[in-house]
């Protein structure tokens, strides 16, 4: 994801290790992150990434048992503190990577867009028919791994990505975005 995994290993985050949506941690009330932040908090976000880019790899998912996925918020491994990571493949192969710490939403484009095959969570093990409503174009801000400010524009799928895990923090999944009397609601954006 910006720096290349060496394929290994013992302490990767596996499928197992990610809360499903019955765990009460994965709607917790989380917490803001103090800086600076340990060790073992950026080796969790460093395994974050790896887990993710992994996954995204069909050669290394079938080889370590893994979901693919994009996103990853800190309560969906039993973490209740206010961060995601996002590993984004922006060409074949070619991934860049987020970490949001503390991360605010403070502006977004009027336009909404939805993921055409609906969207997923590592959290949900279950298939949910339905589109969720997004902000096309987002703009975030927060700070990195090491305490500064930052602010990133997002854009379709990677602005989903980002309002997704944002809702994550909130204590908010996906499916409770979708209207189980009609799933397909506003798909005519």
């Amino acid at each position: 994801c910006g720096k290349i995994f060496i394929e290994r290993r013992d302490s990767m985050i596996k499928t197992s290790d990610i809360l499903d949506e019955k765990d009460k941690r994965v709607r917790a009330h989380n917490k803001e992150v103090e800086f600076p932040l340990t060790d073992e908090r950026k080796k969790l976000i460093n395994d974050m990434l790896e887990h993710l880019y992994y996954s995204q790899i069909e050669e290394y998912a079938e080889k370590y048992n893994l979901r693919p996925g994009m996103g990853l918020a800190a309560p969906q491994l039993g973490v209740n503190e206010r961060f995601f990571v996002v590993c984004h493949e922006e060409e074949e192969n070619k991934f860049k990577n987020y970490i949001m710490i503390n991360p605010e939403m403070i502006s977004n484009a009027e336009e909404l867009i939805y993921a055409s095959e609906g969207e997923g969570c590592l959290s949900v093990n279950r298939e949910v028919p339905g589109i969720v409503p997004r902000y096309a174009r987002v703009t975030f801000k927060g700070y990195d791994i090491d305490g500064n400010p930052i602010k990133i524009r997002a854009r379709e799928e990677l602005a989903i990505a980002f309002q997704h895990e944002l809702d994550h923090l909130n204590g908010i999944l996906f499916v409770d975005h979708i209207d189980p009397k009609d799933p397909y609601k506003n798909k005519d954006y």
